[in-house]
């Protein structure tokens, strides 16, 4: 086989790295209560499982394309693949809190360097004729991946067993190491760049990042700034990010190049794909959240809303990566109809009831499905097309590390809406039921001193009313909640239909900007 045929085998394994590592994050944190109760923990510790991933994520992917570099590609990716198939392998034994975290922080970190990987070997091994394809390989992991992990989540959960969630890594690393190992050629190491090494930005990379992260997961839980624990974080971030951004403008040789965004299109992509992860909450996070709080599924029963947008990404990638290849089609007009897409589904989700099932969810997970591919793919030709091959490891990190950070952002988002919409509603619900009650009171000639308690239609309330009471105003405050969540996304997508308006310029496919340079 000819050495570029045997690169496409090194993409495709670079292609499953990801998708272990991916499913690893995902599946675990859908599956969390399953995890914790297997385990013995707690619910505090538990939050700590996966805002360690994350901080650990941060990390690896500013490093990754670095150490590839340095390492070899090929050498750097099977090593990858073995540290996240091992952590992922011994989590289920352990039953040692420290060293569980400690273990999740290594397979944080590895899929951490997993991603750039994907986009590094792509931009690579794939000449421009054919780079959009490869484009839609590594959308994969931002808008498949997501979407399949609850289907497997139910499976391992409810059907198989909770260790599966991990061991699921074990096969999938074992086809990515022999892929890796035949595709990829092999490279010298370049240990001379150790010396070059930007210690500096490393440090402000991991302080000021794993700061950001672990503020924005634990800070509802904490209370904010009335623990001294997030006001020190919040202190260290506000310190470390400002000092990263001026290290990497004066480093000779920085993990970041900041000078990158100063072209209009690749600012374009980093922000909006960071964006837009907050955005896609919509089509997997908020759906599961109410059928399962709310119509009482289990995982196995929520997967084909989110399975749905999984099939709709594996038709809709490869057919935005032909559409793209059009000298005639605007990439900018392509994504604000996707924004469009996105906005009419979150409007027409937040119209839900306690009355929904996962049905009426079906057809905005149509829209919602078709919007994300018509965005993701778009910012990432816009955001390359402007990049020298040099320039590539910059821009995946660049791109990644603030992907990451886009999670955290997500929890933060939602648990501001829980605490401040949720109070605001449940607050309404309780005053309008009593309002009710004490017109009750007053059309029955009742002493308000010694009543029965009563429900809103004057029949006696009884403990098993109660309950029933509790858990209606309960699962009502949780739909205007994820309500109010789907108008939130829908107005940062407006947001978004502005930026795609003012910012990206006018771009053509990779195979006719390559016939340009050649001419």
């Amino acid at each position: 086989m000819t050495e570029k045929g045997r690169s496409y085998f090194g993409l495709t394994g670079v292609i499953v790295l990801a998708m272990t590592t991916e499913l690893n994050e995902q599946v675990s944190s859908q599956s969390l209560p399953d995890i914790l109760g297997a385990m013995g923990l707690s619910h505090d510790p538990g939050t700590w499982f996966n805002s360690l991933y994350l901080s650990a994520e941060v990390m690896g992917m500013a490093l990754a394309p670095w150490l590839a570099l340095t390492l070899g590609v090929r050498r750097f990716a099977v090593f990858v693949s073995f540290t996240a198939c091992l952590s992922a392998a011994f989590i289920p034994f352990t039953r040692t809190l420290t060293l569980i975290y400690i273990l999740r922080m290594i397979e944080g970190l590895a899929g951490g360097f997993a991603v750039p990987l994907l986009l590094l070997v792509a931009l690579r091994v794939l000449a421009p004729p054919v780079r959009l394809y490869g484009l839609a390989a590594y959308s994969l992991t931002a808008t498949f991946f997501p979407n399949l992990s609850t289907a497997l989540a139910g499976l391992w959960t409810d059907l198989v067993d909770w260790r599966f969630v991990f061991w699921q890594a074990i096969p999938f690393g074992s086809i990515a190491l022999s892929l890796l190992w035949y595709g990829i050629p092999p490279e010298p190491t370049r240990l001379e760049r150790v010396r070059n090494f930007d210690w500096r930005g490393a440090l402000l990379i991991l302080f000021g990042f794993g700061a950001l992260s672990t503020l924005l997961q634990q800070g509802d839980r904490l209370d904010w700034f009335n623990s001294s624990l997030i006001c020190v974080l919040a202190l260290v971030s506000a310190v470390c990010l400002p000092l990263l951004v001026v290290n990497e403008w004066f480093q000779h040789t920085p993990l970041f190049r900041i000078q990158l965004l100063g072209r209009r299109n690749f600012a374009y992509g980093a922000s909006t794909l960071l964006v837009f992860l907050v955005v896609s909450l919509a089509s997997s996070t908020l759906p599961a959240t109410f059928l399962q709080e709310v119509a009482g599924y289990r995982p196995e029963q929520i997967y084909p809303v989110t399975l749905e947008i999984a099939g709709i990404q594996l038709v809709m990638l490869p057919l935005m990566a032909v559409v793209l290849n059009s000298r005639t089609v605007d990439s900018r007009v392509v994504s604000l109809l996707g924004m469009g897409l996105i906005f009419m589904a979150c409007v027409g989700d937040s119209f839900l009831t306690v009355a929904w099932n996962r049905n009426e969810f079906y057809l905005w997970q149509i829209f919602m499905g078709a919007g994300e591919a018509m965005i993701v793919m778009p910012l990432l030709m816009m955001s390359t097309n402007s990049l020298v091959p040099a320039e590539g490891p910059f821009a995946s990190a660049m791109v990644n590390t603030p992907r990451a950070v886009s999670q955290a952002i997500g929890v933060w988002m939602l648990q501001l809406i829980h605490r401040w919409r949720g109070g605001l509603h449940s607050n309404r619900i309780v005053d309008q039921i009593g309002r009710d009650r004490y017109r009750t009171y007053q059309a029955n000639a009742l002493p308000l001193q010694h009543p029965a308690p009563l429900l809103p239609d004057g029949t006696p309330r009884t403990p098993d009313s109660v309950a029933v009471f509790k858990y209606q105003v309960a699962h009502q405050t949780a739909v205007l909640e994820l309500s109010d969540a789907y108008l939130v996304i829908a107005a940062i997508t407006v947001l978004l239909m502005f930026w795609v308006l003012l910012l990206p310029q006018r771009t053509y496919p990779p195979r006719l900007m390559f016939v340009k340079k050649r001419s």
